[in-house]
């Protein structure tokens, strides 16, 4: 059976993927998840991509907010507030329980790998959901306001400070899970969703010699723009993007992957700048790939898958 490799991270993964689950069985799915935005806070060990991801998958996550589970409480967290001074990061009753699970079978010597596995199989996920590695690896950024981490820059902060400089703690020792190596050769499509370049695709890319890897097999990794008529759909990607002196825009996107990537996407409104990108020697393609609806989230899977 044919199977797809997805790099992902974070709410505009989970739109694509939520499409891309209608277009191929979700047991054709190898996806593999920034594990950067994982934050420790009530003594919890928490992974907002992977649990975006499997909570997308399990049908389960609250669509208005593209994250948590619908119908959610937060008792505990106001119960929380009281003892701690966290009180940002929002995180609900059930929530809560899949961090009390993930912490607890942590403390039982279980790695990330094998944890997620367990979650996404505990909530029926037919995907195969792989952390890019088992290693303990947070984005920071250095802003005006001091270093501090993505989740509080992102939330906390509202994405306010300006970024001075993007770190990634515990890189160095990352390792990509043995596997890898092996579904990249093997796998019919590697496909990058349309996530935050810099802190969701970029940290698993940093992950060392994973670059390496996808550079060997560039001619079929599939790419999907964040960028839109040079301002991202959600999310601070441009300010990002800008921090590290990248053209805001599709352009910029494509030359931050352009030793990675055979194929980009991009999106209609931006045709204009197709040639340029083929400069680089990618292969592009135009279509409509805001995910404001079900139909248009299948519609743009179905496209690339068709590719």
């Amino acid at each position: 059976m044919d199977y797809y490799i997805v790099l992902a991270g974070g709410v505009g993964a989970a739109k694509f993927i939520e499409g891309l689950v209608d277009v191929v069985d979700p047991s054709q799915l190898k996806i593999i998840i920034n594990t950067g935005d994982d934050i420790e806070l009530f003594g919890l060990k928490i992974c907002p991509d992977i649990d975006i991801i499997t909570y997308t998958l399990a049908g389960l996550v609250d669509k208005q907010k593209g994250w948590g589970f619908r119908e959610e409480t937060f008792n505990c967290l106001n119960m929380l507030k009281r003892y701690y001074d966290q009180g940002w990061f929002n995180t609900g009753d059930k929530d809560l329980a899949t961090h009390i699970y993930r912490t607890d079978l942590f403390k039982q010597g279980y790695s990330k790998t094998e944890i997620t596995s367990q979650i996404a199989k505990k909530l029926g996920v037919k995907a195969h959901l792989i952390p890019m590695c088992n290693e303990d690896v947070q984005t920071y950024l250095e802003t005006d306001i001091g270093i501090i981490h993505f989740e509080e820059y992102y939330i906390k902060h509202e994405c306010s400070p300006t970024i001075k400089n993007i770190i990634y703690r515990g890189i160095k020792n990352a390792k990509l899970p043995n596997m890898i190596s092996q579904y990249l050769d093997k796998a019919k499509k590697v496909i990058i969703c349309p996530s935050n370049p810099i802190v969701s695709i970029g940290t698993i890319l940093n992950v060392p010699g994973f670059r390496d890897l996808l550079n060997k097999v560039k001619e079929k990794v599939y790419g999907i723009s964040p960028i839109v008529q040079g301002a991202t759909i959600k999310g601070p990607a441009d300010k990002l993007m800008a921090s590290l002196d990248l053209d805001v825009s599709c352009v910029g996107v494509a030359n931050y992957y352009q030793d990675i990537l055979g194929h980009f996407i991009i999106d209609l409104k931006d045709r204009s700048q197709k040639k340029e990108i083929e400069k680089l020697g990618i292969k592009v393609s135009c279509f409509d790939t805001i995910m404001e609806s079900m139909v248009k989230k299948k519609n743009l899977a179905q496209f690339l898958i068709d590719l």
